[in-house]
């Protein structure tokens, strides 16, 4: 039996990159691809993959945000994260997101194959130099008891935060999410009110502190001044 993926890139070429790889396996078939996190979780949701290959820097909805909804709404879905970031503390997050593996986007395709492979059988592949002796230790350190206040927003307010700290304004939010403009002003105030922001600055630094949006400026010099918005489609 094929294993069924979905895969998960707003980038195109890194897509067509990926199916061609993944094609060249026998026991690999792609069931679906999506340009967003919001577009992954609707098709996980309907397809119900038996893995999602998901690019953590996603438009829309990150890619940890992603693993969060799936791994409790389409739970025999496993998810293997893609990306650049080395540091423990993201791989961390998201394993603890739901994720089941981590691989690098320096991975060779006998790597990225393996991890497939292994994500798919019920075991956790994260790629070197992460380890599961580093994440135990980075979470035995960093364990707190405190509450997190992330935890205290809501699915929408989660996606008016990422939307925001792309850039987008309240109207552009509430047509992207097909709700009213005010009812986006709402969220957002409500989520900066739980997490104690005051300033947009504020919290576009604490979207790229907790990995909801890549740190290279993609989409935030998208929405200089005379830009257009940026366009998600392929």
């Amino acid at each position: 039996m094929k294993t069924a993926i979905v895969l998960a890139d707003d980038h195109q070429l890194m897509r067509q990159g990926l199916r061609a790889l993944l094609r060249s396996q026998t026991d690999f078939d792609i069931a679906g691809e999506a340009s967003d996190g919001l577009e992954a979780v609707v098709l996980c949701r309907q397809l119900k993959p038996d893995l999602l290959l998901l690019d953590v820097a996603m438009p829309s909805l990150g890619g940890l945000e992603v693993a969060r909804r799936l791994s409790r709404q389409s739970p025999r879905t496993r998810i293997l994260v893609l990306s650049m970031n080395q540091s423990t503390a993201y791989a961390s997050r998201a394993l603890k997101n739901g994720a089941s593996g981590y691989v690098l986007n320096g991975a060779s395709a006998g790597e990225l194959f393996r991890a497939i492979r292994e994500v798919v059988a019920g075991r956790r592949y994260l790629m070197p130099p992460l380890s599961e002796a580093a994440i135990k230790e980075y979470d035995r350190e960093s364990s707190t008891d405190d509450a997190d206040a992330y935890d205290s927003l809501t699915a929408r307010e989660r996606e008016v935060l990422h939307m925001a700290a792309e850039g987008l304004s309240s109207t552009e939010i509430a047509e992207r999410l097909g709700i009213s403009s005010r009812t986006a002003e709402t969220h957002r105030a409500n989520l900066m009110r739980k997490l104690a922001i005051h300033r947009r600055a504020d919290l576009v630094r604490y979207a790229l502190e907790r990995g909801l949006v890549p740190f290279d400026g993609r989409w935030r010099s998208a929405r200089e001044p005379g830009a257009r918005s940026r366009d998600t489609s392929d």
